[in-house]
């Protein structure tokens, strides 16, 4: 017995040699993001960012102003979902699923105990968000114009190109940056700058090393470095600069919350990470569908919204300034998108918005009929029927 003591105190030791020493390597080899990663994602049973990962970090809050209601139709909730439509939000875990037809809600249903007050993760629809912002940011003369350098606002950006990147590089994904679009690898530049307690600093190991403006390539990156030139321009947070451009003045209904590297460093995670709801985050589709007027104030210049909804480069149709665009049965739309299959989709022709939240998607090709998000729009046309003239079939 004294002797399997004797072994087991010193396995102990051993075990506890070895976490000191892996815990110590971390921050040694700056990767100890990943504990706190750990800690938040593996340890609460996930396996990437997830809706509710808000809670474990430090945020901004987005203020809302007077609240201006979205208008509920008089057919409001009157067509149940199609049974297609069922299993597709069984399947992938929906939490909230819109439909608005000539500006008010027509239908509008959510599960697993979320309601249309219920705040959860935007991922990469921020990126729409950010990009609003900077056209706000050149109307009211904070920027030059969309060409400006961004070494005018972020002077420590590195590599041999990054003299010539100008901010039009950044919100069309076509900087040149050194960058890894990785979700679910621990030691990839997108997970440290989810988890890093200082996105700038971590920024920094980014070069430019490409020739910025040669064509599209997704990389949160390019968005994380226009946020933090449009905090500088402004002089405020980005949360700040949304509450006074956008969120008071659309009416949103609910303060929201913009994920922070840390409360010291106080940047927010641009890419990302906006927490809100379903009829919060529509009125960003509204806008954009309305020319980037609301209510018939023009908070947007009507002439960046169309820049915005048109492809920089011809190979790359699918994306503009911050948003994506498609064709549904030849009809163009154009939406915002976010990990794990969180949606605002916007069919300008009907003047129909369609959003989707949710814990997964299929990550099928959106143009195939038999993906989610394809269902999202066609399963909105079957419900609406003859509101709508379209060739659709269950």
């Amino acid at each position: 017995m004294k002797i399997l003591i004797k072994i087991l105190k010193w396995l102990g030791i051993l075990l506890g040699s070895f976490l000191l020493l892996t815990i110590v390597s971390l921050y040694v080899f700056k990767v100890d993001y990943i504990l706190k990663g750990i800690y938040v994602i593996y340890m609460k049973g996930h396996t990437t960012a997830y809706l509710d990962d808000y809670h474990y970090f430090d945020n901004h809050t987005v203020k809302h102003g007077t609240p201006q209601p979205w208008p509920i139709s008089a057919s409001y909730n009157q067509v149940p979902i199609t049974d297609s439509l069922k299993r597709i939000h069984e399947r992938s875990g929906s939490i909230a699923y819109m439909i608005i037809h000539q500006d008010s809600i027509w239908f509008e249903e959510y599960y697993g105990g979320y309601s249309d007050s219920s705040r959860s993760n935007s991922f990469s629809m921020a990126k729409s968000m950010v990009a609003a912002l900077l056209g706000k940011a050149i109307e009211n003369g904070l920027v030059k114009s969309i060409d400006q350098k961004v070494k005018d606002f972020v002077p420590e950006v590195q590599g041999p190109f990054a003299d010539s990147l100008t901010l039009k590089d950044l919100v069309s994904m076509s900087s040149g940056m050194k960058w890894e679009e990785k979700y679910y690898d621990p030691f990839s530049i997108t997970t440290r700058l989810y988890f890093d307690k200082d996105i700038v600093g971590a920024l920094d190991a980014m070069p430019i090393n490409a020739k910025p403006g040669q064509g599209f390539k997704y990389q949160s990156g390019d968005t994380q470095l226009l946020g933090i030139a449009l905090q500088r321009a402004g002089k405020k947070s980005l949360s700040e600069l949304m509450t006074q451009y956008f969120w008071e003045p659309m009416g949103a209904e609910h303060d929201a919350l913009w994920q922070l590297d840390s409360k010291e460093k106080g940047i927010e995670k641009a890419y990302c990470c906006f927490a809100s709801n379903a009829r919060d985050f529509a009125r960003f589709g509204k806008l954009y569908l309305q020319h980037g007027k609301w209510n018939g104030q023009q908070l947007l210049d009507s002439s960046y919204v169309s820049q915005s909804l048109t492809n920089r480069f011809p190979d790359s149709p699918e994306y503009g300034y911050g948003w994506w665009m498609g064709n549904y049965q030849q009809k163009p739309y154009f939406y915002m998108d976010g990990h794990l299959g969180q949606f605002v989709i916007v069919v300008p022709e009907d003047d129909l918005i369609v959003v989707r939240l949710g814990h997964s998607n299929d990550g099928k090709n959106k143009a195939d009929p038999a993906s989610s998000f394809y269902n999202f729009i066609h399963q909105a046309y079957i419900m609406l029927g003859d509101r709508i003239k379209s060739n659709t079939s269950e």
